[in-house]
């Protein structure tokens, strides 16, 4: 037999090295590519990526990372702890067939989380994962990784002229103002989420300049965060939402109170979201929310008509001090 045989493949070479301001844009790119692999279309905006990097709880240099390999980037990982003790948060996106990248900055990430929750008597990291994830099924088990929590990204189609909701939809003398003007408004609002949100899984009560700093309220368009008033009751709900998203308008929180709930004062306030963003010329919106919350939010949420985009597994590593 006769022939050429064939050319073994060259290894790739990986290189890592941590993110810088700069890489903003090569980011922002890697993670639409992840976006159109698992969400079927890049929904990852330069500005959330910047917002990110400068993060005032993140100090690059020990806690982000670029993996290369021939010098091109196909993964990217991020850790921080403002969550309070023993808990650490992260990031971490990896183009697909890249394992070695993935697996390395997984070592990375674990050991700087180790460092951040020292001291702790139980520690955890935490991941969000798309359920469709380019990273290989076996990499996060195999690790001692386990699912937590499953949420969901909701999305809603906007008719062009869509109608402001009548005041007899909600209790008799609900009313709406938003943030725009007055900053107690805005501490006001800030109170409602931290109240109503307590119970939540996840939520990290947070001082108003740190939740600030947590939300990147710091560019938020207060015109569009809005707070329920009932007579006799008070404040009884918030809805906060922004509109710096290039795919959606976004619902980031609708809370209402405890002793106020079943009374038509969340389908309101949502009602009253979606006609604010389709007099901006919105045609869509979307939210994430916990499929196990028990105050009903994902009943609420299809009853209005917003349908499923995509969902998300949190994954959940035990510290232990040796590894």
């Amino acid at each position: 037999m006769t022939g050429t045989p064939h050319a073994r493949r060259r290894p790739r070479t990986l290189t890592v090295r941590p993110a810088g301001p700069g890489d903003a844009s090569d980011i922002c790119g890697l993670l639409n590519a992840v976006d159109v692999i698992e969400i079927g279309r890049p929904e990852t905006d330069l500005a959330a990526v910047e917002a990110d990097l400068h993060h005032p709880d993140v100090d690059l240099g020990k806690d982000s990372w670029l993996a290369f390999e021939d010098g091109r980037l196909v993964a990217y990982a991020l850790v921080w702890a403002d969550s309070g003790p023993g808990r650490a948060d992260s990031d971490h996106h990896v183009l697909p067939g890249r394992r070695e990248a993935a697996v390395r900055l997984l070592e990375l990430m674990e050991v700087r989380a180790r460092e951040l929750t020292a001291g702790a008597a139980e520690a955890v990291m935490r991941l969000p994962l798309n359920v469709r994830t380019t990273l290989d099924a076996d990499v996060l088990p195999g690790r001692g990784y386990r699912t937590v929590r499953h949420h969901q990204v909701m999305t809603r189609t906007l008719p062009a002229a869509h109608p402001r909701p009548a005041p007899a939809e909600g209790p008799a003398g609900l009313a709406l103002r938003d943030c725009a003007a007055d900053e107690a408004d805005r501490r006001r609002a800030h109170a409602l989420v931290e109240e109503t949100f307590a119970a939540h899984f996840g939520h990290v009560e947070r001082p108003y300049e740190a939740w600030l700093d947590h939300l990147d309220a710091r560019s938020l368009d207060w015109s569009l965060v809005w707070i329920a008033s009932l007579p006799g009751a008070g404040d009884v709900g918030v809805l906060l939402t922004r509109d710096d998203r290039t795919s959606m308008g976004w619902l980031s929180r609708l809370g209402v109170r405890a002793d106020q709930r079943g009374r038509g004062i969340g389908g309101h306030l949502l009602r009253h979201g979606f006609a604010a963003y389709a007099a901006r010329g919105r045609d869509t919106v979307g939210l994430g929310v916990d499929v196990h919350d028990e105050t009903g939010a994902l009943g609420l949420y299809e009853a209005h008509g917003m349908r499923l985009h995509f969902a998300v597994d949190t994954w959940e590593l035990t510290l232990h001090s040796q590894g």
